[in-house]
């Protein structure tokens, strides 16, 4: 027997929103794919962020402790050096104060 042109409707009717609901089905798994793929990059993106600016932090506090070793050293060597001008300038004048003593009393 042949189907009624009304149920035939119903029959393509039900089939397009069946292709429907489908096509939302699979917009929406697509939409949600695209967010995890945005949200696994961006943490990706923080994460090198971080680490590169740790490495950052480090690489400055190292050149701060070069920078502030170097002053320390140079402190030290201009330290030693007036001590070793001062050392120098006491022996001049012993020596000096022992010719003089020599040159008064011969």
């Amino acid at each position: 027997m042949r189907k009624s042109v009304k149920s035939r409707a119903e029959e393509q009717f039900a089939a397009t929103q069946k292709k429907d609901k489908q096509a939302l089905k699979d917009m929406e798994k697509a939409r949600q794919e695209r967010a995890e793929k945005v949200e696994r990059l961006r943490a990706l993106r923080l994460a090198k962020e971080a680490t590169d600016k740790e490495a950052t932090d480090k690489e400055a506090a190292d050149k701060s402790a070069a920078e502030e070793a170097a002053a320390a050293a140079k402190k030290a060597a201009a330290k030693k050096a007036a001590a070793k001008k001062a050392a120098a300038k006491k022996a001049a004048a012993k020596k000096a104060a022992a010719k003089k003593a020599a040159a008064q009393s011969g």
